[in-house]
């Protein structure tokens, strides 16, 4: 089994697939005005508009609901993302910290609330784990 894509189900795809193309660099992939994909090396996030989610099973999913999950991706430097961000992103949960596992995280909501984490490995347990991602 192979982990493939994430999937957000929002009112306002465009709205998100700008927001994920800003803070990740990557263009959105578009299917239809009501599906986007932004496409990593490492997996997909997946951007689905309310009307798809009766496809699946109607009331199956909420847009701007999760208050469970956070949105991860590996960066070069946390602090460098921060600097550029700061000024187009609006929500900042907090600034580049240093956590107790060894990476240096910078975590922000996007448009609908969904937490978002940039991180980068650096003591050199973290390092070693992500040398390979």
């Amino acid at each position: 089994m192979n982990l493939v894509s994430i999937r957000l189900i929002t009112d306002d795809v465009r709205r998100l697939a700008e927001f994920y193309e800003l803070v990740t660099g990557v263009e959105a992939a578009w299917a239809t005005p009501d599906f986007a994909e932004i496409v990593t090396p490492a997996g997909t996030l997946a951007l689905g508009s309310t009307r798809t989610v009766a496809l699946f099973g109607p009331g199956s999913a909420r847009p701007a609901d999760n208050h469970t999950a956070i949105i991860e991706f590996l960066v070069p430097d946390v602090d460098a993302e921060y600097r550029r961000l700061r000024a187009a992103v609006a929500d900042f949960v907090n600034e580049p910290t240093t956590m107790p596992w060894g990476n240096r995280a910078l975590l922000l909501r996007d448009p609908d609330g969904n937490l978002v984490n940039l991180f980068t490995p650096v003591t050199e347990a973290a390092i070693a784990k992500f040398a390979a991602r």
